[in-house]
C-alpha cells in the first residue's frame, strides 16, 4: 500500500466561502461553482468541498490522506457552529448531503446520498422541529435506500420493489399519497433488506453515515458506468472527484416546498426564456430521475410567485457572470429559495451555435470565445440527416424533445439487448420508463432513447444530449412495459419487442415504421442550395453561417480533400476545400480498368508492358484534366499508383478452381493456366506490406512514368485553355530517399518532355507521402529530394502499432477500448505519443533540411476535431479530409488558432 501521506502544507478541504469557479481541477465542477455563488451573496446552503487530491490518494493507497479527518472535523465543527445545531442530534438535527463532483459534468455517473444524520433517533427531532412526522419519515427512507444502494451495495431494484408493494397495499399510485404510518413501515422493511443483504445493520451513527459516505463517492470515481462514461465522452481518468458536505434543505416539506431545474436558455434549441421543470413535495433526486412527471417552470409563477422572481433574477445574474448557458439546481423549502448548484449547461448541436452567435450580439463574449463554445463534433451532428416532413407517417406518440435527431431502429427494452443487437449490426432504439446511470452503456449503442416519464432534465435527457444522442422523453401517453418487452400505443396498439420505431428529437414525435429522412439544411447550406440571410434560410444555418466565417477568418491550417474523381471534387470546393491533398490514382483503376491493370501487372515481355501503359495514359490524362478544371487555380495532390497488389488480381482460389475443373473436363484453359502461375508468382501473405506504391513503380518500367505524363499533359492542355491547373505528385510508401530520388530523376525527364512538346511551361512540385516508420525517423534525408510531406497517417498508424486496421477493429478492439488500454480507436484520433511523434520528428527534420517545406496530413485523422488542433500545434500547413469533413475541419482547425486554456465546454 502506498504512502497516503499529504506533502506538507496540503490542504484537503475547502468551505464554500474559500472557492471560486477557476478552481474546477482542485474543488470539482459543482464545489468550484458552489463557492462562487457563495462569493456572489447568492442563496447557497453552508457547506465544505474534500478536494480532488484527496480522492487521487484514497484511490491510489486504498486509505484516506491521515489529515483528511481532522479537517473533515474542523469543517464540521464550523458549519455546526454556524448552523446551530449538530450532525445526527436527537432533538433538532443538522442533515447534510454528500455529492459527487468532477471537474467534468458526468450527471448521474457517481454517487450522492442525502439526508445524512437521521437515524431511529433523530428522525422523530426532525418530526417535531419540521412539525411534520410525514416530511421526517419520507426523508429517513430516503436515507436509507440512497446509502443501501449507494453504500452498502445494496440491489436497488429491492428497494423500489418494497415501495411498489407500500403503494400498492395503501391503494395509490405515487409515493407522497403515502402517509407516515405508511412510511414508517416502509423504513422497517428498508432496514430488513439492508440487514439482509449487507449482512450489517444500517448504521445510527451519523458520523458513521458521512464517513462511509465519502468513501463511496471516492469509490464510485471507479464504478463502471463513471469509467464507461468518461470514455465515451473522453474524459481523463486521472482527475479524480471532489467530495460535497452540503447542509441539507428541504423540498420535500409540502405543497409549498419543492425542487427543480432551470436553464438560463432552452438547452435543445439556444432560445432565450424560462425552461425547465419543478416538483412540487420533492427532494432534488426526484427531477432528475424522472420517476415523478414534472410541471414546466413557467408554472411556478402561479404556485410560488415570489420564489419565481427570485430565481429569475438569479439566473440573470448568473448567465451574464458566467457569460453562457447556465443549468441550475434548486429547493424552495417553505417558501425561501435556495441555490444547489450551477454549471455551464450541456446543450445540443443546435443549441450551442445559435447561443455563442446570440452571446456575441449582445456583446458577452468575442468571436473568438465563441469559437471555444462550439465543437465540429457538434457540427457534424448538424449534417446528419432528418424527418421527411412530407412523408406518410403513422404518429402515434408525443414527448419532450429532449435531444434532436431523426433515429429510426427497433424498439428494445433493456440495455443489455440494445448492445447485444447493436453488436450484430441491428439499429435500435432503447425504450424505457425513465433511464438510470445503469442504462449509460444500453443508451450508448442505440440510436435513440424514449421515455414515458421525465423531462428535459431527466436523467435520459442529460445525458443524451450530451452525447449527441437523440432523445424523446416523458411520452406519457405510451404504456412501456420492459418485463414483458412491449410498449402499447394510444388506441390499443402493442409494439413488441424488435417492431421498428422511429423518434424525432426534434419535434418529440414518436413513429410507427421507418419514417424516409431528408438531408439537413446545414448540408443544404454547404451545397450552396440555401443561403443565409434569405427569407426561408433556416435560422440554424445563419449561426452556423457565421460560426464558419469566424473560423475561416482565424484559422492557419488549410483544409484540402480527399477526392479522386472531379464529382468528389466539385462537392469538396462547396464544402470550402482549398485544393485536393489526396488524390488516389488506384481508385481510378476499378471497374472496367481493372483487367487493364492486371494486364500490366502480369506482362511478360515489353511490348505487352508497352501496350498495356498506352491504353491507360489517355484514360489518365481525362481523368486529371477533369480533376484539374474542378479544382482549377488550387493544389492537387496526386498519389501515383499504390495497390495493393492482390486487388488487381484474380481471386487466386477462385482461379484454381477454374484451371482444375477445366483440367478434369480436359477443356482448353493456357490462359488461365498461365495467369494462375502468374498469381503464385506475386502472392503475397501480407499485400499491404508488400509489392505497393514506390517498390511497385521501380519494380513494373514505365507505370509511374505513364501517371507522370498523364499529368502533365493534363496540366498543359488545361493552361492551354486558359485554366491554373496546379498539380502535385506524391510517390507513395517511400522508406529511403535512394527511392524517392530514382523515380523523381525519371519524373523530371518525362516533365521535361512534355514541357518540350507543347511548348507550356509546367511547374509541378513532386513530393512524399511519409507513412512508414523509417521515412519519419529519416526525413532529414528525405527531405532534400522532396518538395513536399504528406503524412499518410492511416499506413502510419498500422506500422507503428503491428497492426492491420481491416483485422484488428473487429477482433480485439472493443476489449481494449473496454478495458481502458485505448481511450479512443488510433484509428479515429492520432497517438499522439506513438504516431504523433513521429509526425512532429518528421516534420522538424524535414524542415531543417528544407525550410519552405509543405507540410499537410491526409489520412482520416485529417477530420478528426482532436486530430486536427494536433496538427495546428505541430506546424502542419494544411490537413485533407473527405468531402463531408471538410466543414468539420475548417472549424476546428479555426478553433485551434484560438484556443485558450481557460475555456472548456465539454
Amino acid at each position: 500500500m502506498s504512502e497516503n501521506k499529504a506533502p506538507h502544507g496540503v490542504k484537503f478541504v475547502y468551505d464554500f466561502t474559500e472557492g471560486n469557479k477557476d478552481l474546477k481541477d482542485l474543488l470539482g465542477g459543482k464545489g468550484a461553482n458552489l463557492a462562487e455563488m457563495t462569493n456572489l451573496g447568492l442563496p447557497v446552503p453552508p457547506g465544505f468541498t474534500i478536494t480532488t487530491e484527496a480522492c487521487k490518494v484514497y484511490l491510489e493507497s486504498g486509505e484516506e490522506p491521515t489529515a483528511l479527518r481532522d479537517e473533515v472535523s474542523a469543517h464540521l465543527d464550523a458549519l455546526e457552529a454556524r448552523m446551530g445545531k449538530k450532525l445526527g442530534q436527537a432533538d433538532d438535527p443538522l442533515l447534510v448531503s454528500v455529492r459527487s463532483g468532477a471537474k467534468f459534468s458526468m450527471p448521474g455517473m457517481m454517487d450522492t446520498v442525502l439526508n445524512i444524520g437521521l437515524s431511529d433517533k433523530s428522525v422523530q427531532g426532525l418530526a417535531k422541529q419540521a412539525g411534520d412526522e410525514r416530511f421526517a419519515w419520507d426523508s429517513y427512507r430516503r436515507l436509507i435506500q440512497m446509502f443501501g444502494k449507494t453504500v452498502l451495495g445494496v440491489e436497488g431494484d429491492l428497494f423500489e420493489e418494497a415501495l411498489e408493494a407500500a403503494k400498492a397495499a395503501k391503494k395509490v399510485t405515487v409515493d407522497t399519497d403515502l402517509e407516515a404510518a405508511d412510511l414508517k413501515k416502509l423504513v422497517t422493511s428498508f432496514k430488513k433488506i439492508v440487514k439482509k443483504e449487507a449482512g450489517r445493520d444500517f448504521p445510527q451513527d451519523p458520523r458513521k453515515q458521512m464517513d462511509l459516505a465519502i468513501k463511496a463517492v471516492f469509490e464510485s470515481w471507479n464504478g463502471d458506468r463513471a469509467k464507461l462514461y468518461r470514455r465515451q465522452e473522453r474524459i481523463p481518468h486521472d482527475l479524480g472527484t471532489a467530495v460535497n458536505v452540503c447542509s441539507m434543505v428541504f423540498g420535500n416539506l409540502g405543497p409549498d416546498s419543492g425542487t427543480g431545474v432551470a436553464f438560463t436558455r432552452d438547452p435543445a434549441s439556444g432560445h432565450q426564456g424560462v425552461y425547465g421543470d419543478y416538483l412540487q413535495n420533492a427532494q432534488g433526486e426526484d427531477v432528475v430521475a424522472g420517476i415523478r412527471n414534472t410541471v414546466a417552470l413557467a408554472e411556478l409563477e402561479q404556485i410560488d410567485k415570489k420564489s419565481y422572481d427570485q430565481l429569475m433574477q438569479i439566473m440573470e445574474t448568473l448567465e451574464n457572470h458566467y457569460k453562457d448557458l447556465c443549468d441550475i439546481e434548486f429547493t424552495i423549502e417553505r417558501g425561501r429559495l435556495w441555490m444547489l448548484q450551477t454549471r455551464v449547461g450541456k446543450r445540443t448541436a443546435g443549441a450551442a451555435f445559435r447561443i455563442a452567435t446570440q452571446l456575441v450580439d449582445q456583446g458577452l463574449i468575442d468571436e473568438t470565445e465563441a469559437l471555444q463554445r462550439v465543437t465540429g463534433a457538434q457540427l457534424a451532428q448538424l449534417m446528419f440527416p432528418r424527418f421527411d416532413e412530407k412523408a406518410k407517417v403513422e404518429q402515434v406518440g408525443r414527448g419532450i424533445a429532449a435531444s434532436p435527431g431523426a433515429a429510426v431502429g427497433k424498439a428494445v427494452f433493456d440495455s443489455y439487448t440494445a448492445v447485444k443487437w447493436s453488436r450484430s449490426g441491428e439499429k435500435v432504439i432503447l425504450v424505457r420508463r425513465e433511464t438510470n446511470p445503469d442504462d449509460l452503456d444500453g443508451m450508448i449503442a442505440a440510436e435513440g432513447i424514449l421515455t414515458s416519464r421525465g423531462g428535459k432534465t431527466s436523467h435520459a435527457a442529460v445525458v443524451a444530449r450530451g452525447m449527441g444522442k437523440t432523445c424523446v422523453c416523458g411520452a406519457e401517453d405510451l404504456e412501456v412495459d420492459t418485463k414483458r418487452r412491449r410498449m402499447t400505443v394510444p388506441g390499443g396498439h402493442v409494439v413488441e419487442e424488435g417492431d421498428v420505431i422511429s423518434i424525432d428529437g426534434s419535434t418529440g414525435k414518436v413513429y410507427l415504421g421507418e419514417v424516409p429522412v431528408v438531408p439537413s439544411p446545414v448540408v443544404e447550406y454547404f451545397e450552396g442550395r440555401m443561403h443565409p440571410g434569405a427569407d426561408d434560410a433556416d435560422e440554424l444555418v445563419e449561426a452556423v453561417h457565421r460560426m464558419m466565417a469566424f473560423a475561416d477568418r482565424k484559422r492557419r491550417l488549410r483544409v484540402r480533400a480527399n477526392a479522386d474523381n472531379a464529382e468528389d471534387a466539385l462537392r469538396a470546393r462547396r464544402f470550402g476545400a482549398q485544393g485536393i491533398g489526396l488524390c488516389r490514382t488506384e481508385h481510378m483503376f476499378l471497374g472496367e480498368r481493372r483487367e487493364m491493370v492486371e494486364k500490366l501487372i502480369l506482362a511478360d515481355t515489353a511490348a505487352e508492358r508497352e501496350s498495356a501503359l498506352s491504353a491507360l495514359l489517355p484514360l489518365q490524362k481525362k481523368d486529371f484534366v477533369e480533376l484539374f478544371e474542378a479544382m482549377d487555380g488550387l493544389p492537387v495532390t496526386i498519389r501515383l499508383l499504390d495497390p495493393p497488389l492482390h486487388e488487381f488480381l484474380p481471386d487466386i482460389t477462385e482461379l484454381s478452381v477454374r484451371v482444375a475443373l477445366a483440367e478434369s473436363r480436359q477443356e482448353p484453359h493456357e490462359n488461365d493456366l498461365r495467369l494462375l502461375q502468374a498469381v503464385h508468382r506475386l502472392h503475397e501473405q501480407n499485400p499491404m506490406l508488400g509489392l505497393r506504391g514506390v517498390r511497385l513503380g521501380l519494380v513494373i518500367p514505365g507505370l509511374f512514368a505513364m501517371q507522370v505524363r498523364a499529368i502533365a499533359e493534363a496540366a498543359a492542355e488545361r493552361k492551354a485553355a486558359k485554366g491554373d491547373p496546379r498539380a502535385e505528385i506524391m510517390i507513395p510508401l517511400v522508406g529511403t530517399v535512394q527511392e524517392l530520388e530514382i523515380v523523381r530523376e525519371e519524373a523530371d525527364k518525362v516533365i521535361a518532355e512534355v514541357q518540350t512538346a507543347t511548348g507550356t511551361e509546367l511547374k509541378l512540385a513532386i513530393g512524399t507521402m511519409i507513412e512508414l516508420p523509417r521515412a519519419a525517423l529519416t526525413a532529414g534525408q528525405i527531405a532534400e529530394a522532396a518538395e513536399f510531406f504528406s503524412f499518410g497517417t492511416n499506413d502510419l498508424t498500422q506500422t507503428v502499432w503491428g497492426f492491420s486496421r481491416d483485422d484488428v477493429e473487429a477482433s480485439f478492439f472493443t476489449a481494449y477500448l473496454e478495458k481502458g488500454i485505448f481511450g479512443v480507436s488510433p484509428f479515429e484520433t492520432i497517438d499522439k505519443d506513438g504516431v504523433g511523434s513521429l509526425v512532429k520528428a518528421a516534420a522538424e527534420a524535414g524542415r531543417r533540411t528544407r525550410p519552405d517545406l509543405k507540410l499537410g496530413v491526409c489520412g482520416e485523422h485529417g477530420g478528426d476535431p482532436e486530430s486536427v488542433h494536433f496538427f495546428h500545434e505541430a506546424g502542419l500547413d494544411y490537413v485533407s479530409c473527405s468531402p463531408f469533413r471538410i466543414p468539420v475541419a475548417r472549424l476546428e482547425a479555426g478553433r485551434a488558432a484560438t484556443q485558450s486554456t481557460g475555456s472548456d465546454h465539454r
